[in-house]
């Protein structure tokens, strides 16, 4: 390839307006012609590019499992879940039992007090009795 047509090919290569078939030509010269000693310093680039297209990666890359969070999340969120549940329940069931121990306590406690106030109503009468009994015992004792 002559020189000048080398040096504009260049030109437009580095400023990106070359064609593929330009391209091809400076790859061409620069990999199998021989490079004019002004050129020396663009033969690394496209003798690079050429030799990594030709390069292959033959060492092999361990897949890593994905740690999923996600799963983790939706674990504990589900234990939270049924924890809350139970614990709810529980406290419900506790409430409950509360309530109707209170009503029983109640219950219990209103019958004591009836029966004691039936009990202060028939001693009460037996102190009416007794009034009657001190009355008539003073009557005695002042006629004398």
């Amino acid at each position: 390839m002559e020189l000048d047509n080398i040096n504009n090919i260049l030109e437009k290569y580095f400023n990106a307006e070359t064609t593929i078939a330009e391209e091809k030509a400076l790859k061409d010269y620069f990999v199998n012609g021989p490079i004019h000693s002004e050129h020396q310093q663009y033969a690394p680039m496209f003798t690079h590019l050429t030799n990594a297209k030709e390069e292959k990666f033959t060492k092999q890359i361990p897949l890593q499992q994905k740690k999923s969070k996600a799963k983790w999340f939706s674990a504990a969120a589900v234990a939270m879940l049924l924890l809350g549940l139970y614990l709810g329940t529980n406290y419900m069931e506790q409430q409950r039992i509360e309530k109707e121990q209170a009503a029983y306590a109640y219950q219990e406690t209103k019958k004591a007090l009836n029966l004691l106030a039936q009990n202060f109503n028939k001693g009460k009468e037996k102190i009416a009795y007794l009034k009657e009994f001190e009355q008539a015992k003073q009557k005695i004792y002042n006629n004398n």
